[in-house]
């Protein structure tokens, strides 16, 4: 959806207008017929609600919606301004109208507070529907636009920034959303690469023989069984201070998991498209931070494979060696993604010497027990790091939730006959895969794993997304830049 900034006061003939209403501050200017139909609908302007009517403007008959933006002065005040503004983008996306003039006159929003309504009324809007071919005409998209009518000063220049954050989110959504037939190692890395293209950042690309050559054992373990060749995409960018060690994120991207000879039940395996979620988030954010010319040095890697169980896949019991070194015992081939992350870790520390490092990987079932669909689950070695990040989830709104690590789990992953295993006991799943993925971690690096299983799709509507993908990572990895690594 394309936002335009109006250069006059509202225009004549503007259908239908959007009004943005603080909680229990209905406009002074507003017709007294849309004030007793907003009261008698009970709509008081809370986060998220909405109140539609019609009224005469020069001889027309106008169609006007009231958008909730909650109590000016509340803690989640940007939170309830996008809800607003998402509120408005569900009711009108498949309405009929292409065009939706959103008038911020009267308000007392800032510029950044406009921006933010914007901002959750484009990411609402998002849908994917290419392959929908018999769509009812009354559920087809058809809001293209979005005028912005007597925006607040400083709106224009808060948007360009939240669009570029905007533009990654929807790439991390179309990335997830895809088929595995249509995205997979070598057509992820196409699709990022295309996306990236004349954005200033520098992309690079490990095949299979080179992966094999670095030592790459256990990535390659896991790609094994498939046709698709595994890979590895590497984008730089180089906005901070010249020769400044870069942050390093780090993204799980299983395009396809079956769990390989370990494998999954069939009811509900369709979904496993989407267990590449985190290498998603890492090129949205990738692509959002090079839309807004972020002043930071930024490493963005992404480990793409196929989880299969053709006569060559790796079995249970199977003993691979990491780049690392290191040796480890699968005991379940689907408990992959910690195997491409290990290498994946391991490369970016040898490669980039970054300062920290944090991965994000759709790693476990058991975190979408311990914490369901509200919050990830964020592992860490640094207190510092993580207090960062939870800060940044919570102003991103890509809650985090911290979970601990320590010796006592560390050695239930112990092995009698290599360094490790892959799993162990049932009980804290979660804790024990981040042991794992910490045994590759180099010794004072900081280092954060954000597992992000139960966030990255959605089964109903949310504030600012409908059913399907969320995007969930690219936001609170760009909060983290915008706050910590940017002057």
């Amino acid at each position: 959806m394309k936002i335009e900034f109006l250069p006059a006061p509202l225009p004549a003939g503007a259908s239908p207008i959007a009004r943005i209403v603080d909680q229990e501050a209905l406009p002074p200017d507003l017709d007294v017929v849309l004030v007793e139909g907003a009261r008698a609908s009970r709509f008081t302007g809370k986060a998220g609600q909405l109140f539609e009517g019609f009224t005469s403007r020069e001889g027309t008959v106008v169609r006007v919606a009231l958008a909730g933006a909650g109590e000016p002065g509340a803690k989640d005040r940007t939170a309830a301004l996008e809800r607003g503004g998402a509120a408005l983008a569900a009711k009108f996306v498949a309405s009929g109208e292409t065009t939706l003039t959103v008038d911020f006159a009267g308000t007392k929003l800032s510029g950044s507070d406009a921006a933010a309504v914007l901002l959750g009324a484009r990411l609402r809007a998002w849908r994917h529907d290419a392959y929908r071919t018999k769509l009812a005409k009354d559920q087809k998209a058809t809001l293209t636009t979005l005028r912005v009518a007597n925006a607040p000063a400083g709106t224009e220049q808060a948007w360009a920034v939240e669009a570029a954050l905007a533009e990654g989110v929807e790439l991390t959504r179309e990335l997830v959303t895809e088929p595995a037939n249509v995205i997979y190692p070598e057509s992820f890395v196409e699709r990022v690469s295309a996306r990236l293209k004349d954005s200033g950042v520098v992309v690079r690309v490990l095949d299979e023989k080179e992966m094999k050559a670095l030592g790459m054992g256990s990535l390659l373990g896991v790609a094994q069984g498939s046709v698709r060749p595994a890979r590895i995409l590497a984008m730089e960018w180089k906005g901070g201070p010249a020769g400044g060690k870069p942050t390093a994120f780090v993204g799980k991207g299983v395009t396809f998991d079956t769990g390989g000879i370990s494998l999954k039940p069939a009811a509900g395996m369709e979904d496993m498209k989407w267990d590449m979620g985190g290498a998603g988030a890492v090129a949205g954010a990738m692509l959002a931070l090079a839309r807004r010319k972020a002043k930071a040095n930024v490493v963005g890697i992404c480990g793409l494979v196929e989880n299969m169980p053709d006569g060559g896949a790796q079995r249970p019991g199977d003993v691979v060696r990491s780049m690392s070194g290191q040796t480890i015992e699968v005991i379940n081939t689907d408990a992959e993604g910690r195997l491409v992350l290990c290498d994946a870790i391991t490369w970016t520390q040898k490669e980039y010497a970054p300062a920290a490092i944090v991965d994000l990987a759709t790693l476990t079932g058991a975190m979408i027990i311990s914490l369901g669909n509200e919050h990830a689950g964020i592992f860490s070695n640094d207190d510092a790091l993580a207090a960062k990040l939870l800060a940044a989830g919570t102003a991103s709104g890509d809650k985090l939730w911290r979970f601990p690590l320590g010796p006592a789990y560390d050695k239930l992953i112990d092995s009698p006959i290599a360094d490790m295993k892959n799993v162990g006991p049932r009980e804290g799943g979660s804790i024990t895969a981040a042991q794992f993925i910490q045994r590759f971690v180099d010794k004072g690096m900081a280092w954060a794993h954000l597992d992000i299983a139960g966030m990255v799709w959605a089964g109903k509507p949310g504030a600012t997304w409908d059913k399907g993908a969320t995007g969930f990572g690219v936001r609170v990895l760009d909060r983290f830049v915008r706050d910590n690594l940017e002057d």
